[in-house]
């Protein structure tokens, strides 16, 4: 029994990757991309309407 006990604990203990540099500095440039592309969006895209206070219209 407690040969099994010991079995089901060695399955239970989990390497865990060493974190990566490289890994943090991907997911920061995939953010700042993802952050210019959506101002991009709302500058550029369908149904944006800007409007100006100071228009004056003449006849």
């Amino acid at each position: 029994m407690a040969d099994k006990i010991a079995a089901a604990r060695d399955r239970l203990v989990v390497d865990e990757p060493k974190p990566s540099a490289l890994a943090a500095l991907t997911a920061a440039a995939f953010a700042a991309t993802a952050a210019v592309v959506m101002a991009g969006v709302v500058v550029l895209g369908p149904g944006v309407q800007i409007d100006n206070p100071n228009a004056s219209y003449t006849r």
